[in-house]
């Protein structure tokens, strides 16, 4: 029986390391790490909790949701930390084996070394490669280049109101702001001042 799996790995070469992070399309998440050149230590696998529990809260939730969450959060997190390098870009891959239960515990080395072996590289977003596993499995995938436009929804009228009255409360504000600010305009007689400017004596 053939399993779905979308993954990638990135390393890092300042400190020689990389990693490898998949998730299965039963909903299960998959990591190894390790130096290069040297065997990698694999990770006990990470079921969805839908899987794994029976609280009703999570009854109806994809499984796939949270791994999928995950996988991108692994991405940027490593990509932060160094790990640039793509190994393996992210790909989709169809591995011709069987995946464990999801409830099992064992780190799967299988799985992992099945996806290094059979995943191409041919560079792509790890976005793109997400939504072609999805859409292999048949779920919803965001439509690309999504225009947004504001619907027209007519304003009450008491909101109508207000707005006209923006203007004239603007001009009231900035009145205000210039007596505030000391710029009045006041009484003005013949100095700059403003004080009432005295008549000239002639003393001959």
């Amino acid at each position: 029986m053939a399993t779905l799996v979308v993954g990638f790995r990135l390393g890092n070469d300042i400190s020689g390391r990389q990693v490898t992070v998949l998730v299965t399309q039963s909903g299960v998440l998959h990591r190894a790490h390790g130096l290069y050149g040297k065997l990698a230590r694999v990770s006990r696998p990470e079921a969805s909790i839908v899987l794994t529990t029976s609280i009703p809260g999570f009854a109806g939730e994809n499984p796939l949701a949270r791994p999928i969450a995950e996988l991108r959060t692994h991405h940027a997190s490593y990509t932060k930390r160094g790990f640039v390098r793509n190994l393996i870009p992210p790909a989709v891959v169809r591995l011709d084996m069987e995946e464990q239960p999801p409830a099992s515990k064992e780190p799967d080395r299988e799985l992992i070394q099945a996806f290094i072996g059979e995943a191409p590289n041919t560079p792509q977003p790890l976005d793109t490669a997400i939504k072609e596993f999805r859409a292999a499995l048949g779920l919803p995938t965001r439509p690309a280049n999504v225009s947004w436009a504001p619907r027209d929804r007519a304003m009450p009228p008491r909101v109508e109101a207000m707005l006209r009255t923006l203007p004239t409360v603007h001009r009231s504000a900035r009145q205000t702001g210039s007596l505030s600010a000391g710029r009045s305009p006041g009484r003005r007689y013949g100095s700059a001042s403003g004080q009432r400017a005295r008549p000239s004596i002639d003393k001959r």
